[in-house]
């Protein structure tokens, strides 16, 4: 009787303990990414992901303790393992993902896109004058010219009988004075040289003083523009699109899916350990472009102006993040609704500009 009564008290507290809802016992929430989603500082783990899911957690009065992971696919397999209950961070959601059976996602709460980080070539003299081959110079000068040859042309056609004397009647050294004449007045310069004596070449030359005012701000703007530039040495890249990539060495960060993009895209895979690692080996031109969140490589940017290095002005893929769980997991549906609560509340947007922007 003794033996039975122990073995009915073991039983149901191996049950109380087991069956004891989530909302009654702690979580090992595991934790992966970089920032702004999760930032590491001062025995402090804060940024947009933990923040989202402190607010998840607060509306479900679920507790629980963070469990730092290696890598997104480390905490993916972790949780696959039954080695944590959730994970947390900006986690891709994947066709590839999604396909494990014993894995399942939240909710998106948050949709970023993989960006691209380009080193900045040094500036040559080529690179320099090249501004000045711009189409937004070129343009400028072409209709610059086309202007003062019809301006020339008119003043010449007014001029040649009464004032042949600054406007010759041949046509190629009247046209050349007409230019000329309007060149001088587009630049307010005035030599007085040549003037027109006729009343449709003054009244030419009153309508063409008051179109050089517009002329001469869209020139002066243009070459200023390139001036600037070439001053400065501003340096560029010579990527300027997704099929640029194909082919190229790319660093992509271990355990996230911009090893899948890379590989879908044809390109030849550098695998860093972290973004910091990922950066090195692009400096030191062991790589020629590196994939990451592009949301991370702004906020890494921002925190680092220093580096010799730009984003694309492009993007790979869109990416939806969202919190990892076992399938099956009886918190799928509270997670959903607190989430889509939080969404249009505006209280997810509230936290992420807080820390993007």
């Amino acid at each position: 009787m003794r033996q039975f009564g122990q073995n009915f008290t073991l039983v149901l507290v191996t049950l109380l303990v087991v069956g004891l809802p989530a909302q009654a016992r702690k979580l090992k929430v595991g934790i992966s990414g970089s920032p702004p989603f999760v930032i590491q500082e001062n025995n402090s783990i804060q940024g947009i992901s933990l923040d989202v899911w402190r607010q998840v957690a607060k509306d479900n009065e679920l507790g629980y303790d963070l469990v730092p992971q290696r890598s997104p696919e480390a905490g993916i397999a972790a949780v696959d393992q039954d080695q944590i209950d959730l994970l947390v961070g900006p986690i891709s959601i994947t066709p590839r993902r999604l396909a494990m059976p014993g894995v399942d996602f939240t909710q998106p709460y948050f949709l970023g896109k993989s960006g691209v980080l380009l080193p900045l070539d040094s500036p040559t003299i080529f690179s320099r004058l090249k501004v000045f081959f711009g189409w937004a110079v070129i343009s400028s000068m072409l209709v610059l010219i086309s202007v003062l040859l019809v301006v020339g042309s008119l003043i010449w056609l007014a001029e040649r009988r009464k004032n042949s004397e600054q406007f010759p009647e041949r046509w190629l050294p009247g046209i050349a004075s007409g230019m000329w004449f309007a060149v001088v007045t587009l630049t307010t310069v005035g030599y007085g040289d040549k003037a027109p004596i006729s009343r449709t070449g003054r009244g030419i030359t009153a309508t063409w003083m008051v179109i050089s005012l517009i002329a001469v701000s869209s020139l002066t703007a243009s070459l200023a523009s390139a001036f600037t530039l070439f001053l400065s040495g501003a340096r560029e890249t010579m990527i300027r699109s997704p099929l640029q990539l194909q082919q190229r060495r790319v660093v992509s960060i271990e355990g996230t899916s911009g090893v899948e993009l890379a590989e879908r895209g044809g390109m030849r895979v550098v695998k860093a350990e972290n973004l910091n690692h990922g950066i090195e080996l692009l400096l030191s031109e062991q790589a020629e472009a590196l994939i990451f969140d592009r949301p991370a490589l702004r906020f890494h940017l921002k925190q680092n102006p220093q580096l010799a290095v730009q984003l694309a002005p492009f993007t790979l893929a869109e990416e939806t993040y969202g919190f990892v769980f076992r399938t099956g997991n009886p918190l799928r549906n509270s997670l959903n609704v607190s989430i889509l609560r939080l969404q249009r509340l505006g209280k997810i947007k509230s936290i992420a500009d807080g820390l993007l922007n």
